[in-house]
């Protein structure tokens, strides 16, 4: 039996920001019980919903202390079992009491190099001792870092090897060396340039990736393009310096979470046989809640994402005058940043007929618009995985996507040609490419329905679900 340890900052079902709790709160239970036991540690945030937190159950609590700051700091541990995997949350009200999991950096900063020296501690007093450490981005960067240090001697770790999976590159938990050496306790030895140095700042992404034995991000393309001054956020040398002992693989989505035959959130459910008919309806049903006009003959255009820069919407704004013509409907579901709300709320305004704006997050309206829309519009300037078009696809909804990282590694585009191909995708970062692609989807929808039909059934039969995700990451255990 492998004893396998999940670290991360949310897991569904208990916390989510983004895509990460999904893989978090996913991947563990695809792992064969008889070969792993798969544990995870998340911190127990004050806003995880009571129907869990009433029900943990308390383990034990003791006092650690925490770098030259404080000699004694309160940790607690809980415990709940969910779903057949055994959760443990690192408890301290000074550090997660806050009404949402992230503050400001400085804060966090602080409560995650709390989070990595506190998971390391804990894990002799509960008696589990895992063979591999998995940890989650930046927020558990410090834990391969304190076992090749300060727990180096400790017997109890002897043999323990760590992961660290990239699941976006972007964030880095970034602050001065003379603070983290202070919170952390680490040696002076490991605040150099070929360790967590950054451009004179301390990084603490940077020492994950510097100490962990293997390194994973959520795609075989972003795996490479991390590895370029374009998408490399300052760490591509690292990252080529270490590419033997890197890989990607691709995230799976919950086939039992996102299945159209099960669905209870949408108007009519249906699979491969009865699709066409279905997604009538249930656009029908969608225009009808959203006060768009009811009509068959329009085409309806989904996005479904924060909406920040990262997700291509600069482009979407460039050409969104043009994309709302008379054929088409525009629906947008999600909330982020003021300029993006407030354009689509303007374009709502002044547009009624033909947009939509929905500045909220709720995820049975999302599975409405999964189910209703023609095609669902994902053209990231970078996407480490996405899961949005893989949703997509499962509901027979066509991804028009940019080629980058997962985006690429899932949508194969739609060939007129050889009728292959699941969606439509573009290469460039740019408003008129972007506009092009989704003129071309329009005429394959108007003009060749017959090979549109086809190609949303070919996207309802691939396989994204988290199974073959996880026997890649059974055989990197074995490896490792």
């Amino acid at each position: 039996m492998k004893n396998i340890l999940f670290v991360a900052s949310e897991c569904v079902p208990f916390i989510k920001t983004g895509g990460l709790a999904d893989v978090v709160g996913t991947l563990p239970k695809m792992f064969n019980k008889n070969e792993y036991d798969c544990r995870v540690i998340i911190p127990n945030y004050r806003c995880i919903p009571d129907k869990f937190r009433n029900n943990f159950k308390y383990v034990h609590h003791f006092y650690m202390d925490m770098g030259q700051r404080f000699n004694s700091v309160h940790v607690g541990i809980m415990e709940y079992q969910y779903d057949g995997i055994t959760f443990y949350f690192v408890d301290n009200l000074f550090y997660f009491g806050g009404d949402k999991p992230y503050a400001d950096t400085r804060y966090d900063i602080e409560k995650f190099i709390y989070f990595s020296k506190a998971v390391m501690a804990i894990l002799p007093v509960i008696g589990f001792k895992p063979d591999i450490i998995h940890c989650h981005d930046w927020q558990a960067g410090l834990v391969p870092v304190y076992l090749h240090t300060l727990y180096k001697d400790n017997p109890f770790y002897w043999g323990t090897k760590t992961i660290f999976t990239i699941h976006n590159l972007r964030f880095q938990g970034i602050w001065d060396i003379k603070t983290i050496k202070s919170l952390s306790g680490l040696p002076d030895y490991v605040f150099t340039p070929d360790k967590l140095e950054f451009k004179k700042d301390a990084n603490m992404l940077k020492g994950g990736l510097v100490y962990a034995d293997f390194i994973t991000t959520v795609s075989g393309t972003y795996a490479g393009e991390i590895q370029t001054p374009y998408y490399g956020e300052g760490l591509d040398g690292l990252l080529r310096a270490r590419n033997q002992s890197l890989c990607g693989i691709v995230n799976g989505i919950d086939y039992d979470a996102y299945d159209p035959e099960t669905d209870t959130a949408i108007a009519k459910q249906y699979s491969i046989k009865n699709v066409k008919k279905a997604k009538a309806a249930n656009k029908k049903a969608l225009q009808q809640e959203l006060g768009l006009p009811q009509d068959d003959n329009k085409f309806m255009i989904a996005i479904i994402s924060r909406l920040t820069d990262q997700k291509g919407l600069d482009l979407v704004r460039y050409a969104l005058d043009r994309i709302c013509d008379q054929h088409t409907q525009f629906v947008v579901i999600g909330t982020g940043d003021p300029q993006y709300e407030n354009l689509f709320r303007d374009y709502a305004w002044r547009k009624p007929d033909r947009v939509s704006a929905n500045i909220l997050f709720n995820e049975s309206f999302a599975h409405r618009l999964y189910a209703g829309a023609d095609a669902v519009l994902v053209p990231s300037q970078f996407e480490p995985c996405g899961l949005t078009q893989l949703i997509g696809l499962r509901y027979g909804t066509v991804p028009i996507v940019r080629e980058t990282g997962g985006l690429k590694d899932t949508v194969a585009p739609y060939n007129e040609y050889d009728g292959t191909g699941i969606g439509f995708s573009f290469a460039n970062y740019n408003g008129e490419e972007l506009l092009a692609t989704i003129n071309y989807a329009k005429h394959i929808y108007f003009d060749c329905r017959k090979e549109w039909d086809q190609m949303v059934l070919r996207g309802m039969k691939t396989d994204y679900s988290w199974v073959n995700s996880a026997r890649k990451y059974e055989e990197l255990y074995s490896r490792l």
